[in-house]
C-alpha cells in the first residue's frame, strides 16, 4: 500500500506561511474587538465573545486545563515530517497500537493537551470521521458463549464507538457507575457538559455543519467512550487521519487569542511540544494602567501560564506511570 509523506516542497510553504503568523502588532480597542496584524501585513478582527475566557490564577487548578490554541511552528514542522502511513490492511500493520491514546502519543509527542488538541483539530477539519467505513463494526450473528459484558453493551452500536446521542450517553452512565471513565476524567469539562445536553437530534442539527466545534467536542468523547472497544484497524485509522490533518494545518489556523478575564488581559498563545507558551499581551485598560502595573501583570499571566504547564505534566506523567503499572 502506498504512504503520503510530506515533500520537501510542502515543508518549505507550510514553514514559510507558519513564519509569517508572528504577530506584528495586536490591540484591544473600545469596541470590545482584538485587532491583530501580522508579520506579512494581513489583519484580522477577533471577537471578544468569540475567544475563550479563562479566570486562571497562580493557585490555580490541580488537574488538566485545556485552552483552544494554535501548534506553535516548530511542534508544526515536526508533525509536518513525521510520515503518513495509509496502509490500513491488518497484515500492513507492524507496530503496536494496543490503545488509542499510545499509539497518537507515539505519533505526535508532547502530552495530554498535545492529544486533545490534535485529535480534536482532525475531528473539526474533517479528517477524521466517526463514520467512517473503517470505523462500522462487520453485520455478524455471532454471539459469545458464554456471554460477555462488552458483547452485551456494543450488540446494538453500528460502528466501534458509540455514534448514537442515547446509546452513547448509556455507556458513559455506565463507565461512571463503575468508576471506569478513564481519560474521560481528563476530558474538559465543558466537552462533557455539552455531549450529555445535546439530543440527537441537536447532534443531527450539528452535522449540517461541517465544521462545527461543538460537533467535535461530541464526537471527542464518544471517541474516548468507545476506546476501549477499537481494534488495531480503527486505532491505526485515526492516528492516520489525524496525521493527515495536520498536512493542511498552517493554512487554517489564524493566531490563538485567550481572555484571562482576571487580569483584563487578551493573551496570545500557541503550544509547542512543552506546553503552552505566551507570544503577546495586550490589556483592555492598558492606556489607564502605569508600566509597573502592565509589567506585574505580565509575570503573573507567565506564572499562570508556567503553573498550568507544570500541572499539565503531572497528570501526563500520572497516565504513563498508570498506563505502564
Amino acid at each position: 500500500m502506498k504512504k503520503l509523506v510530506i515533500i520537501c516542497i510542502y515543508l518549505f510553504v507550510s514553514f514559510q506561511f507558519a513564519q509569517s503568523q508572528n504577530i506584528e502588532t495586536m490591540q484591544w480597542d473600545k469596541d470590545f474587538q482584538i485587532h491583530i496584524t501580522l508579520a506579512n501585513d494581513s489583519n484580522y478582527i477577533l471577537d471578544i465573545k468569540e475567544l475563550h475566557h479563562t479566570n486562571a490564577a497562580e493557585d490555580g487548578s490541580s488537574s488538566f486545563t485545556y485552552l483552544p490554541t494554535r501548534l506553535e511552528n516548530d511542534y508544526l514542522e515536526k508533525l509536518l515530517q513525521t510520515e503518513v502511513d495509509t496502509s490500513i490492511s491488518d497484515k500492513q500493520i507492524l507496530e503496536s497500537n494496543k490503545t488509542l491514546w499510545s499509539a497518537l502519543h507515539n505519533s505526535i509527542g508532547g502530552g495530554w493537551v498535545h492529544f486533545v488538541n490534535c485529535l480534536l483539530y482532525s475531528l473539526e477539519t474533517g479528517y477524521l470521521d466517526v463514520t467512517a467505513p473503517l470505523m462500522k463494526r462487520p453485520e455478524s450473528n455471532w454471539k459469545p458463549k458464554p456471554m460477555t459484558e462488552s458483547y452485551k453493551r456494543t450488540k446494538k452500536w453500528t460502528y466501534y464507538i458509540p455514534v448514537d446521542q442515547k446509546i452513547a450517553t448509556k455507556e458513559f452512565e455506565l463507565k461512571k457507575k463503575s468508576n471506569t471513565l478513564g481519560h474521560l476524567n481528563d476530558v474538559p469539562k465543558e466537552f462533557i457538559e455539552l455531549f450529555l445536553k445535546t439530543s440527537q437530534s441537536d447532534y443531527e442539527q450539528l452535522k449540517l455543519n461541517p465544521r462545527s466545534r461543538k460537533k467535535a467536542q461530541i464526537d471527542m468523547v464518544k471517541i474516548l467512550i468507545g476506546a476501549n472497544y477499537l481494534g488495531e484497524t480503527q486505532i491505526k485509522y485515526i492516528k492516520s487521519m489525524v496525521l493527515k490533518a495536520f498536512a493542511q494545518y498552517a493554512d487554517n489556523q489564524l493566531p490563538s487569542v485567550i481572555i484571562f478575564d482576571n487580569f483584563n488581559a487578551a493573551v496570545a498563545m500557541s503550544l509547542n511540544e512543552a506546553g503552552y507558551q505566551v507570544d503577546k499581551i495586550v490589556f483592555a485598560d492598558e492606556r489607564f494602567i502605569s508600566i509597573q502595573t502592565r509589567l506585574d501583570r505580565i509575570s503573573q499571566i507567565n506564572l499562570v501560564v508556567k503553573q498550568i504547564n507544570d500541572v499539565n505534566k503531572e497528570v501526563f506523567q500520572q497516565k504513563l506511570k498508570n498506563y505502564y503499572n
